[in-house]
């Protein structure tokens, strides 16, 4: 299917003359590794020789998930309200991720099954009181995926008109990595059982319900990774949907994304299937613990900047990697030359 999403290429001037700019620096040619090919990559990115990752956003896109009747799930379907009340207050890993990077933490109900109280940093948009379950009947309906992809549209488009240099999306909602995994398997050809992790921490018998109910889902949807409306709207989630949609947005204003972990790599698939080129906005933070995450980077040709064996969601492995970023683009940017510095050069 054809996506409306237009997204520019890669900045190759922009790259080059950030690649020129590292061989005169006052170092020695490759020293600093990966960070120097992360300044190449922002400017590639970004369409500036020199980038600057000044003005950063997390959104965190919430929702429930009916899959969880299957017994999916470690924890029950009522935490997820309140672990979004917990990001609100500033007492989940995210809060303090964001306060310790400085950056602007944003929480979306977009499918929460609860009501929830007004709050500054909440946006309101509930397309429904959760999605369906994937194993016995879809997700939602196509015009709600849609509505999912626009609902991220909308959020990261306020985010940019308000200055924002970098972009991290993450997720709250009980049992979303049952419909990640099926997202990832219907769009990537994976079989189950080398995607489905233990998520919130489940047994041995409650991984087998999880697998068999990926399996149910596939087997019932019969999607196509043609139709990536499709996938989500018969086996995905509303944040799934969000968070595509705020990974094209991004990507339409040239406007680095920090990808986190195995969710929120479901989302960057497809967003990927609606429109290629957004994986050249793409850093990996991390690879997480879950099965199937390391697999589902290189369906992505991914590589991830850390390993920690992190699988909490929420956008944290990313907020953990975000100073690794801007690392290479403040020494990027204020570094000196071997001209400035008056410093002689090698040979």
């Amino acid at each position: 299917m054809k996506s409306h999403f237009v997204i520019p290429p890669r900045d190759e001037n922009a790259a080059q003359a950030a690649a020129e700019r590292q061989t005169r620096l006052t170092k020695p040619a490759g020293s600093l590794g990966k960070l120097e090919d992360l300044a190449i990559r922002l400017a590639a990115i970004t369409g500036q020789p020199i980038p600057r990752i000044e003005r950063k956003a997390i959104i965190v896109f919430a929702a429930d998930h009916g899959v969880v009747a299957e017994g999916v799930s470690a924890y029950p379907a009522e935490v997820t309200p309140q672990m979004v009340l917990n990001f609100l207050r500033g007492g989940a890993a995210i809060s303090v991720l964001a306060r310790f990077t400085g950056s602007r933490l944003r929480v979306v109900d977009i499918g929460v099954a609860a009501d929830l109280p007004e709050a500054p940093n909440l946006w309101a948009r509930k397309i429904a009181p959760g999605s369906g379950n994937i194993a016995r009947e879809p997700a939602m309906s196509r015009a709600q995926a849609w509505q999912a992809l626009e609902t991220g549209v909308e959020v990261v488009t306020a985010e940019i008109e308000a200055g924002l240099d970098l972009l991290v999306v993450g997720e709250m909602g009980i049992g979303n990595t049952t419909p990640a995994a099926a997202v990832a398997c219907a769009l990537g050809g994976f079989a189950p059982a080398d995607i489905v992790g233990r998520g919130t921490g489940v047994d041995d018998e409650g991984l087998r319900r999880k697998i068999a109910a990926v399996q149910r889902a596939l087997q019932r949807a019969q999607v196509s990774p043609k139709d990536p409306i499709g996938v989500l709207a018969e086996v995905g989630g509303f944040e799934i949907g969000g968070m595509a949609g705020a990974m094209l947005a991004a990507a339409t204003h040239r406007v680095p994304i920090l990808l986190d972990g195995f969710i929120a790599t479901s989302a960057a698939m497809l967003a990927a299937a609606l429109a290629p080129e957004v994986r050249d906005y793409l850093i990996a933070a991390h690879r997480s613990e879950e099965r199937g995450h390391g697999a589902m980077l290189a369906f992505l040709g991914l590589e991830p900047l850390l390993d920690l064996g992190l699988r909490l969601g929420e956008g944290s492995g990313a907020a953990v990697a975000l100073p690794l970023v801007e690392a290479a683009a403040r020494l990027h940017a204020e570094m000196a030359t071997f001209d400035e510095a008056g410093v002689a050069e090698k040979g």
